[in-house]
């Protein structure tokens, strides 16, 4: 405020003067319009004196100056340092960013809204084939053109990781995640992952093979016993005994064997190529039949159906999750429970539900319950000749389906397991006719 006074002095004592001054001359207008003028040309000076800092080397000092012209020229000089630091700062920041994604083994790249590159780390070039000259502003899909990648981008639903041979080498097996952030931009990140799949592979082809090869000696051991079973009257009491048990563990290891050849071929073969419209009713109908003769009237095993809709799908494959859970329920509730097995709608399709009011699972389990031969009490599930991989097939069974498993349980209030399907996965009786020609 006190510059400002001074200004305002300046150009009164410039005005009043050139008038007084004018006025021993008789003109003072003319003495006034000479004060004014000097006093503008001060400020024209000053102005122009910016006008070259700022333009030619602003880098340096500001101009001398005094009053309100050289507060302005130090405040400036202030800010001018302080937005140089500043960007130092971020300079170094940016630089330390790039250094860190430059020591990444991962590919990183930065895509803007568009889907166009933007930057991307030396990783990126090698796994990717990438090149700084040509590339930068492409879109990814344009480089990327892999039809599963391409609609994994569209469909903005970057949840999970997409697996994907590299576009310059198909030996190398990368994991691609993108990530959004900023105004609607993407982090494209892609991971190495070819010994992982090459262990990965190793580990189906052993278990797979294994399980095959056990088939054979199996079945030779199956028969000789079952032979020896029916002359067990004319064998000790001791012999006989132990063969029962040796009877009874061939069919156990007959059961496995069977249950890692199906998750086998579950994991390696092609989803959809048998799906066709499956009748829920008739498929339930036919489960509940086989469940009741394992149960042998220990249990009311009961189905409800409310959905008509048929369900687009493996019928061997279906039919096989939900035996899984079916048995299960039949396993491991108390006699006198009740089990339903139901088909009904579901906000996001419909959802096949296997209910009963046994003795429930402690929510601690749940979320490991469909690994590969976890139980939630081992002793249990030997005595009841569950090979621990029920879980694991329904699993994978429903991923092929593009479906999900929801599991709700609690001690003593019984256990759902409900297994949702997509709209996408359904087939109404306007969508089955219409694909039958016309006459």
């Amino acid at each position: 405020m006190h510059l400002w006074r001074r200004e305002i002095w300046r150009l009164v004592l410039l005005a009043g003067g050139g008038a007084l001054a004018g006025a021993f001359l008789s003109l003072p207008a003319l003495g006034l319009a000479v004060g004014l003028g000097l006093c503008l040309a001060h400020h024209l000076r000053q102005l122009r004196s910016l006008h070259r800092w700022l333009t030619q080397r602003p880098q340096t000092t500001p101009p001398d100056s005094s009053g309100l012209w050289g507060e302005l020229f130090d405040r400036l000089y202030r800010y001018q340092k302080g937005q140089s630091l500043i960007q130092g700062r971020l300079r170094s920041i940016l630089q330390r960013i790039q250094e860190s994604s430059e020591a990444m083994r991962d590919s990183v790249v930065m895509l803007d809204r568009h889907g166009n590159l933007e930057w991307w780390n030396s990783a990126a070039g090698q796994m990717l084939g990438l090149k700084v000259a040509n590339d930068r502003g492409q879109h990814v899909t344009n480089l990327i053109r892999d039809p599963r990648f391409i609609s994994y981008f569209k469909a903005r639903d970057y949840g999970a990781p997409l697996t994907l041979p590299s576009p310059i080498d198909e030996r190398r097996v990368l994991q691609f995640q993108i990530t959004l952030y900023g105004d609607d931009e993407r982090l494209l990140m892609a991971r190495d992952i070819t010994r992982l799949h090459r262990l990965e592979q190793m580990r189906r082809d052993f278990v797979a093979n294994v399980s095959h090869e056990l088939r054979t000696p199996l079945t030779v051991l199956a028969g000789y016993l079952e032979t020896y079973t029916d002359h067990s009257d004319q064998l000790p009491p001791r012999l006989s005994r132990g063969l029962g048990q040796m009877q009874e563990q061939t069919t156990r290891m007959q059961n496995l064997v069977d249950d890692l050849l199906l998750l086998s071929r579950l994991e390696i073969d092609q989803a959809g190529e048998d799906h066709i419209p499956l009748a829920m009713d008739s498929l339930l109908k036919s489960v509940r039949l086989d469940a009741e003769t394992l149960s042998g009237g220990r249990q009311t095993i009961r189905v409800d159906i409310l959905d008509h809709r048929a369900l687009s799908g493996s019928e061997q494959e279906i039919r096989s999750a939900l035996s899984n859970l079916a048995f299960n329920a039949v396993r491991y509730t108390q006699a006198g429970s009740h089990i339903t097995l139901r088909w009904r709608p579901h906000p996001q399709g419909a959802c096949l539900e296997v209910e009963d009011d046994g003795e429930g699972i402690d929510p601690v389990h749940i979320p490991r319950l469909t690994e590969r031969f976890y139980r939630v009490d081992k002793g249990r599930s030997t005595a009841t000749g569950g090979t621990g991989l029920g879980l694991a097939i329904v699993k994978h069974v429903l991923l092929r389906h593009e479906a999900r498993l929801e599991i709700h349980s609690r001690p003593g209030e019984g256990a759902r397991f409900r297994c949702i399907f997509p709209r996408g996965q359904l087939v109404t009786e306007d969508t089955e006719t219409s694909d039958i020609p016309r006459p």
